[in-house]
């Protein structure tokens, strides 16, 4: 069965102030159950997702279970410049045992249900890209039917691949729109980033019968980001909350080498700060994760910095 485990307060570490200028001063490490009693009016819930059963039934490289503590390292020696009034909480992980990964996606987004009803901004932290149908079904779970959810994904995959056989890290937006079907809701879903050579034509198919929203990564880049800002604001313009995922193989491998499917022909992390820019100042953001963290092929923590500086710029913008 999964399991859920509170992170040890050791896990972060950084230079000491006495001032909270670090993030590692300013992270209260904590029982998920305590997240009510400790949250402020401005609370921002850090949760891993231990987990790369997906990673591995969808033939990737395994490591992306030691992801959320790779991040947390690098996140806790970063200055801290959020006001004495926001609570900066990790709540521990969500952790994949010998059941089948559809009950660790389930408790994963009873996870993320708590921490929405506790008027807490999750982010979280993975593990393999499985972890977005386990954040989109909390989110579901907590603002019910009646309100539309957009997804904006950040990635050169689509993750459309049907889970007949079972789930897996390709599967998520795919268990999603069969999810909206079953419930007769809209199914909004924003793909940046879309590279022709890490997806067959079968996913661009089902890509255009989902009515799938997309843009290529040879448009994905800084020069055109006034053209990508108006495309993201049109898409959130027609939904009532947004939820962002971002999976690191998306960037060149330049950039983050530490992933499970690797490419050098992937986007630059400028041209995605600045769409997180553009989400954030919507004021419908409800939720991040942030997939495939992979340590065992990391390069002097090059990834982890990535994702780490990715939270950053998310935390202090929201």
């Amino acid at each position: 069965m999964p399991k859920y485990k509170s992170t040890k307060p050791n896990t972060y570490t950084g230079r000491a102030s006495d001032l909270q200028l670090y993030l590692h001063e300013k992270i209260s490490c904590i029982d998920i159950k305590e997240v009510s009693k400790k949250a402020s009016a401005k609370s921002i819930a850090l949760l891993g997702y231990e987990c790369d059963e997906g990673v591995k039934l969808n033939q990737g490289r395994v490591g992306a279970k030691k992801g959320p503590d790779a991040i947390r390292k690098q996140l806790g020696k970063l200055p801290n410049h959020l006001d004495i009034h926001t609570s900066l909480l990790d709540v521990g992980n969500v952790c994949h045992g010998l059941s089948n990964l559809e009950k660790t996606q389930e408790l994963l987004s009873e996870k993320v249900s708590e921490l929405l009803v506790a008027n807490t901004f999750p982010i979280l932290m993975g593990g393999g890209h499985d972890i977005s149908y386990g954040t989109f079904k909390g989110i579901k779970a907590t603002i019910g039917n009646s309100k539309t959810i957009g997804i904006i994904n950040f990635d050169a995959h689509f993750d459309l691949r049907s889970d007949k056989n079972g789930a897996n890290s390709g599967t998520p937006f795919y268990q999603i729109a069969e999810d909206c079907k079953t419930n007769n809701l809209p199914f909004h879903y924003l793909c940046l980033g879309i590279r022709q050579d890490a997806n067959d034509a079968s996913l661009f198919k089902r890509a255009k019968e989902l009515e799938v929203k997309f843009i290529q990564r040879d448009t994905f880049r800084i020069q055109f980001h006034n053209e990508i800002n108006a495309w993201i604001n049109a898409f959130i313009k027609n939904v009532d909350v947004v939820y962002t995922t971002i999976d690191l193989d998306g960037f060149s491998s330049a950039y983050a080498p530490g992933v499970s499917a690797p490419s050098p022909m992937g986007f630059t992390p400028d041209v995605v700060l600045e769409s997180l820019k553009t989400i954030t100042a919507s004021g419908k953001l409800v939720a991040v994760d942030i997939a495939e963290m992979n340590p065992e092929f990391d390069v002097d923590h090059q990834t982890a910095r990535l994702a780490a500086s990715l939270i950053h710029q998310v935390i202090h913008s929201y």
